[in-house]
């Protein structure tokens, strides 16, 4: 069996058929354009603040630190040591930076008092690190594993706050991070283009 292949570089030119062509940028964006780009940009910073790692490496060790849930005062006191300890790694990271030097080298630091550019410490700093820890201690309330070590038998009114508070910091903590954003790329988050 033969395939034939016609070639017509009318229909075939690349460079005047591209498969994605450029959007020119010059082009008017209606209002409902602009609105949900602003939405999606917003979101996609979301991954950036949140304090990701920290909450991979608490999932990773609490089962073993609460003995699944059922803790004595040994593994009580170690899962309320693991939770301060990862609280602080969150409060922490929203005073991290990286950036671009003037030769192209990425840098890392931490925000200061002292004027140092992108690294001065600002109050909207101070909003994301309370909001972060906010956030981990919700992911920390969704884990049955720690609830059951610190509250073994909750009463209904105890198990239906245990329930909704953590979707309630969720979704202000993630309103407030869309509304209030940062300009700071932790360590380990990717750097924007300017």
């Amino acid at each position: 069996m033969k395939i034939k292949v016609e070639s017509d570089s009318e229909y075939h030119d690349e460079s005047k058929h591209p498969f994605l062509q450029n959007i020119n940028e010059a082009e008017e964006k209606t209002l409902i354009q602009k609105a949900i780009s602003q939405t999606f940009q917003s979101t996609a910073h979301l991954a950036n603040l949140l304090p990701t790692g920290t909450v991979l490496a608490f999932q990773l060790l609490s089962p073993l630190f609460t003995n699944e849930g059922i803790c004595d005062p040994v593994s009580r006191f170690m899962t309320a040591a693991l939770v301060t300890l990862c609280g602080m790694s969150c409060f922490l990271q929203s005073f991290t930076d990286s950036f671009r030097d003037k030769k192209g080298n990425i840098c890392y630091g931490f925000a200061t008092m002292r004027d140092c550019g992108s690294l001065m410490l600002r109050f909207i700093d101070f909003v994301h690190a309370f909001m972060s820890i906010l956030v981990f201690v919700a992911v920390a309330l969704f884990d049955t594993n720690v609830v059951s070590c610190f509250f073994p038998a909750p009463s209904d009114e105890s198990q239906e706050i245990l329930t909704s508070l953590p979707v309630g910091i969720g979704v202000i903590c993630s309103m407030l991070f869309v509304a209030f954003p940062t300009k700071r790329h932790g360590i380990g988050f990717p750097l924007s283009a300017n």
